[in-house]
């Protein structure tokens, strides 16, 4: 179970907005978690915490195929972003570097700015501390649980690559 505080935006959040396109050069992802959600949310970076959690609406993640987005929100020490729903890229992108993505779109709406909000990423299950109200998301299928805990898809594979071989 993971407890962090929201950050809560609307609908069509692009990567544009999420990591905006004059820091694609930047040289580190600490470097991109300085800009992150900077066009749409000035204090973002300088306020969020390690754990707090970011709620979106529809279309999360639109956009760019740039995988820079997913990194620049989990550089920011984000724990994962629960949305209404992810665009595609943006969905494949946060599993592929082991970020962890709800889908959920009740507690899109519900769920307010400055709430807290616990996750278990096991069962998809969705608290809103403060309102009490619980939401239910679709779990992860073992796999993607497996690529999260891992870090993302290649330490996944590699993991599982020296586990065949006896590492």
């Amino acid at each position: 179970m993971y407890t962090g505080k929201v950050f809560k935006y609307g609908n069509n959040i692009d990567t544009d907005v999420i990591i905006p396109a004059r820091y694609l050069n930047a040289p580190s992802p600490e470097e991109l978690a300085k800009h992150c959600m900077e066009d749409i949310d000035i204090d973002f970076a300088s306020t969020v915490k390690e754990g707090d959690i970011i709620v979106g609406g529809a279309n999360f993640g639109c956009g760019s195929s740039r995988e820079h987005a997913p990194i620049a929100i989990r550089a920011c020490g984000v724990r994962c972003v629960i949305a209404a729903n992810f665009a595609r890229i943006f969905y494949r992108n946060a599993i592929n570097i082991g970020f962890p993505i709800l889908e959920c779109p009740e507690a899109s709406e519900a769920i307010q700015n400055g709430d807290t909000v616990s996750v278990d990423f096991d069962s998809g299950l969705i608290k809103d501390e403060t309102t009490g109200q619980t939401f239910q998301a679709v779990a992860f299928p073992p796999f993607i649980n497996r690529i999260i805990e891992n870090d993302g898809l290649l330490p996944y594979l590699k993991a599982r690559m020296d586990a065949e071989e006896g590492k």
